[in-house]
């Protein structure tokens, strides 16, 4: 039976009202399991209005009960992960141990949030001039919304609604259609954890509620995650309309392999970094550059039958390496791009194109795929593939390895593996990449650092989570401040700019 999913609007369940829906699908059978509403413009407003009513009572609360607040969600979401990890799976495909992964590294921010105390501290100089103090507070923008892709339907709306929430703002999520149920679950946690209905809602849609986010003259940010194209649109439609927006993008995150490398771990991290969660992770590594083509051939030798060797399986299968991809259409998009690169000439070590699941044939199951020789004129490696395909882009010393992720669209996250600690400062130094990983294959900061990448994987100038999101979704007051001392001296009027004398 097909059900319906609901908004979550001033801490209830709402039925869509626009008659418009979205599949939800089981990514393992093919089969519709559940209808998305597409909310209106209306719909949307309503729960901005939610929002709206509930912030003057919710920042007005002192920090520490809201982080307060934080802690029960935290240890909700904990006491709920095998219900939860297991509703993520059977909507986005992974398997239930990346799912659980997911969600941890979510709490992690929460986590973050819980210090919001500490973190929304401001300045203070007494004595600033004769009889001056000067002091700063940061101050909750207000109602401020995050836009959610399907790839971490846990993670990364709680990267969002945990640093804003705790800040003392009220949060709509829409989160992706194609696999909604968790971040309804979520914000029932929320409300259980006490924090008052209105303050975190979830509405669900395609470009109409997009839009109605970034035009709502009453929402003061938006986070967003997606596609590079999206998150240039939402980037210049919510600036336009005077809101903060950080956008995060797409991503081509390259491994360089330097000839001193341990290259058992190379192989090792290649293989989760490149096909775990179905390679359906911005953070994925998708090419693997190594310097030389002795080490190249090396490399293709001991790759060719880890990647043969993949276990593709159900998501509840414990001994998956990795489940189907989300949904049909995005597999074929996968398999379009494997056409495309032998047609460009790269060499398909391994073909994952015919993989079937016995039994489950009409599931959305793609096996690993390996190309060498890639270059980088290729379309294949200018573009984000977004699946279980891994590259191998050669070079011929350091300093071209090094070009290739710098020169390319894309600058999210890079990784290189070597011995060498001069030659990992000098490539973490001079790479133009915002994430560097130095023998990590996936250099995701941790919570209390910040994520962002450069050029087209983001567009605004503030990170996300970490010291960076506080700042995000607070803004600063400075207060210039005089008190008069009891049969002082007045001053008389002054024409001129005050100065420090």
């Amino acid at each position: 039976m097909v059900r319906d999913i609901t908004h979550f609007i001033a801490g209830r369940h709402v039925k869509g009202t626009s008659g418009r829906f979205g599949d939800v699908y089981n990514p393992a059978t093919g089969e519709v399991q559940a209808r998305t509403p597409l909310a209106t413009t209306a719909e949307m407003r309503s729960a901005v209005e939610a929002a709206l009513k509930a912030f003057p009572e919710w920042s007005a609360q002192n920090p520490q009960k809201r982080a307060r607040v934080m802690f029960n969600f935290k240890a909700l979401v904990e006491k709920n992960m095998d219900e939860l990890a297991h509703m993520l799976s059977a909507e986005h495909g992974k398997v239930i141990a990346d799912s659980k992964g997911d969600i941890q590294r979510g709490l992690e921010v929460i986590e973050f949030a819980c210090g919001i105390p500490h973190l929304m501290k401001g300045e203070y100089t007494e004595s600033a001039g004769t009889g001056i103090d000067v002091y700063s507070m940061r101050q909750p923008l207000g109602v401020v919304a995050g836009i959610t892709p399907f790839n971490f339907p846990a993670m990364i709306p709680m990267w969002m609604f945990g640093v804003a929430i705790a800040a003392g703002n009220t949060f709509v999520c829409k989160p992706s259609e194609k696999d909604p149920s968790v971040p309804i679950r979520l914000a029932e946690l929320m409300l259980e954890a006490g924090a008052p209905a209105g303050v975190l809602n979830v509405v669900h849609g395609d470009k109409e509620a997009v839009d109605a986010i970034l035009k709502d003259p009453d929402i003061k940010a938006v986070s967003f995650v997606g596609s590079t194209a999206i998150a240039e649109y939402v980037y210049m439609t919510g600036t336009a309309h005077g809101k903060r927006i950080q956008a995060m993008g797409g991503a081509k995150n390259h491994a360089i392999i330097m000839p001193d490398a341990d290259l058992d771990q190379v192989v090792d991290d290649l293989i989760g970094a490149g096909y775990g969660s179905a390679g359906e992770r911005c953070m994925a590594i998708a090419v693997a550059v190594p310097v030389t083509d002795k080490l190249g051939d090396e490399l293709v030798r001991r790759l060719k039958p880890r990647v043969e060797e993949l276990k593709v399986s159900l998501p509840t299968d414990p001994a998956a390496n990795y489940g189907p991809l989300v949904t049909r259409e995005h597999r074929d998009k996968v398999k379009g791009y494997i056409d495309m690169g032998v047609k460009e000439g790269a060499e398909l070590v391994v073909d994952g194109r015919n993989f079937r699941m016995q039994g489950y044939e009409n599931g959305f199951f793609l096996g690993g795929s390996l190309f060498d020789h890639v270059k980088p004129t290729m379309r294949t490696y200018q573009e984000e593939i977004f699946g279980p395909v891994l590259q191998i882009a050669r070079a011929k010393d350091f300093e071209e390895a090094s070009s290739l992720p710098s020169k390319h669209q894309y600058g999210n996250g890079v990784a290189i593996y070597t011995r060498d600690g001069d030659a990992a400062r000098e490539f973490a130094s001079k790479v133009q990449v915002g994430m560097v990983g130095i023998n990590v294959p996936i250099p995701v900061p941790l919570a209390y650092h910040t994520f962002g990448g450069w050029k087209r994987s983001a567009f605004g100038d503030v990170n996300q989570h970490g010291p960076e999101g506080v700042r995000f979704y607070t803004k600063i007051k400075t207060v210039t401040a005089r008190w008069p001392t009891k049969g002082g001296a007045r001053e008389g009027s002054s024409f001129v700019i005050p100065t420090m004398k």
